[in-house]
């Protein structure tokens, strides 16, 4: 069953970016007023500096970190697509080997098959009631190998056909996994987001014990951290914002198998003077 994951109705993707802005805008002049609250205190700046810096550094490791695995995801996802592609491509021409009516309802069954996948990176939302279609359409693609096993249990293309049809239902369960499940854990973004306020409020603070402060210094900042943390929560939701896969393999796939089959025909030879037909 697909599922949104907490985070995905904690902060959906379109607040991302503002929601991380005014987080850091937050963190950044709460620690101001604090640091101004104690800067008649004379704290030197060099102590502050130092564990300002350390926690920066601490920060910038678990940004680096967490794109590491939304990167590593994305990628994953790319490499399954083709998989797809080529499974669905060899289930299609070993379909084309069956005898009738095998054959035909296995290449419409397929034809559906990638249609569904094209709507789906179309409209991500309508996914659970294609994961329930393409499950039925897997078992009527399973239907006609176990007909064609009993008719002829030593055929080597009704092997041939079993074998791409369990490469088709491998991928597709890759592909579900890794999409829908595979995401970065919440704890990750739980430890991000709080260290995203303490390295934030660090800053300013050393702004305020310094009596110096920037409104559009920490803009800037805001805006720059904002910016990554998006494109880390984009790579990580596959169904939701800007950054996905292509699928323009599938497409050329679809593509294809609508295209009406070429078929060649003999160019008839006039005869020749003698009645015969040249050569």
């Amino acid at each position: 069953m697909v599922t949104m994951s907490a985070l995905d109705r904690l902060l959906p993707i379109w607040a991302v970016f503002p929601g991380f802005i005014a987080l850091v805008m937050f963190a950044v002049v709460l620690g101001n007023r604090i640091g101004r609250s104690r800067a008649a205190e004379s704290i030197p700046e060099g102590p502050v500096g130092s564990v300002v810096g350390s926690m920066l550094g601490l920060l910038a490791f678990m940004l680096a970190f967490t794109f590491g695995i939304a990167s590593s995801r994305f990628d994953a996802r790319k490499q399954l697509l083709l998989d797809d592609v080529n499974a669905i491509s060899a289930a299609v021409h070993r379909s084309e080997l069956l005898p009738e009516p095998h054959r035909s309802e296995s290449l419409a069954l397929l034809r559906r098959y990638v249609d569904l996948r094209v709507e789906v990176a179309g409209d991500p939302t309508s996914i659970r009631a294609a994961t329930v279609e393409t499950a039925t359409l897997q078992r009527r693609l399973w239907s006609h190998a176990v007909t064609l096993a009993k008719a002829d249990m030593n055929s080597d293309i009704g092997a041939l056909y079993v074998e791409a049809l369990d490469d088709l239902a491998a991928v597709h369960t890759s592909r579900m996994t890794v999409a829908l499940q595979y995401r970065i854990p919440v704890p990750i973004w739980y430890v991000l987001i709080l260290l995203t306020v303490m390295c934030m409020g660090g800053v300013g603070y050393q702004f305020g014990i310094a009596g110096r402060s920037s409104v559009m210094l920490e803009l800037w900042l805001a805006i720059a951290f904002a910016a990554v943390v998006t494109v880390i929560a984009q790579l990580d939701r596959p169904t939701s914002g800007m950054l996905r896969v292509s699928q323009q393999p599938m497409l050329d796939l679809q593509a294809r198998l609508e295209a009406p089959p070429t078929t060649e025909t003999a160019t008839p030879v006039a005869p020749d003077s003698t009645g015969h037909r040249g050569r």
